[in-house]
């Protein structure tokens, strides 16, 4: 009996060591938002693969009144890809192989962690890959760093159950924030950067037969972000915040809680002459035909001596938290 039990028992380690094998652990991922590092070697960085790949990762960000690149890159030879280079949480690998195609993985050397793997046999194929993926590609890593963006902002959240039981939602907004102003169905919410610099959240509901489809979209959402801004915030001397016209704003299809939304980038500035105030908004539109609205939430941002890219991304991101109740 004892050499049976003992038989058992180093059959239970075994099994048990075993399956500990077969678990593979990941160290946590590290970056700044909005970081790729590209792993290509060196004579395809400094040609003509690398252009093109700055001409898409780092091309302007959308909506920003100066250029600031979408993504910020840093190369990383690919015979030195290895160790705590591995740990980003975004990566660009670009491999020149007899295989070709876009791979897009997911926790590769590190959690979380998008890896998009661009392999080709020749530069110009990869160069064609990239620029007919690159929508594909700026998806991927945008996700990723949305997630991430809210991953962070969900250690601290604002107490704002008011609001969010007024419009019918749940959201994600840092604690940093407050409300400045609920009236009814209309929600002002800001985080001041400084005495004269800040971040603000805009929350309606608009008509849904207010917007009509078509080449009259942008029309109705400009006239409708204007007239309720211009109405709603409080400006000094009676002027209004309006769309900046110079700037033409640019209007894109989105998804927010998996249903369509209308997204608008443009500039918006006071309606005053004798002053210049001015900055990036981003605007959504979301389709709510259950209640019968659009769900409008809008940030925007007043930081005239700094870039502006991570401020209108951190915004972005906190509507894209959004859930229709």
């Amino acid at each position: 009996m004892k050499h049976i039990f003992a038989f058992f028992s180093l059959l239970l380690v075994l099994s048990c060591n075993g399956k500990k094998d077969n678990v593979r652990y990941l160290s946590e991922s590290s970056g700044n938002i909005n970081t790729i590092s590209v792993v290509a070697d060196n004579i395809l960085w400094e040609d003509r693969v690398g252009g093109a790949i700055r001409g898409v990762l780092a091309a302007p960000a959308k909506g920003l009144p100066q250029d600031e690149p979408m993504f910020s890159l840093r190369q990383i030879p690919t015979q030195v890809f290895d160790g705590f280079a591995t740990k980003s949480r975004t990566i660009l690998k670009v491999e020149k192989t007899d295989t070709t195609g876009i791979l897009i993985k997911k926790n590769v050397y590190a959690k979380p962690q998008t890896v998009v793997v661009v392999k080709g046999k020749t530069d110009q194929e990869i160069i064609d890959l990239i620029k007919n993926g690159k929508s594909k590609i700026i998806d991927a890593f945008t996700k990723q760093e949305v997630s991430e963006k809210l991953r962070r902002i969900n250690k601290s959240l604002l107490e704002d159950e008011a609001m969010e039981n007024a419009l019918g939602i749940s959201i994600d907004i840092p604690s940093v924030y407050r409300i400045a102003k609920s009236d009814n169905d209309f929600f002002w919410v800001r985080k001041s950067l400084t005495n004269s610099m800040t971040m603000d959240l805009l929350f309606y509901n608009y008509p849904l037969d207010a917007i009509r489809e078509g080449d009259s979209t942008i029309v109705d959402i400009i006239k409708m972000r204007d007239k309720i801004a211009g109405e709603r915030l409080p400006v000094e001397d009676d002027d209004k915040m309006i769309t900046e016209n110079a700037y033409t704003p640019s209007l894109f299809d989105a998804i927010v809680d998996n249903k369509p939304a209308y997204e608008t980038r443009g500039i918006w500035k006071i309606d005053d002459e004798r002053t210049f105030m001015a900055g990036p908004f981003v605007n959504y539109a979301i389709e709510d035909k259950v209640n019968n609205r659009y769900l409008v939430a809008e940030g925007y941002v007043y930081a005239p001596s700094i870039d502006k890219r991570e401020q209108v991304f951190e915004l972005e991101a906190i509507i894209k938290s959004i859930k229709i109740k």
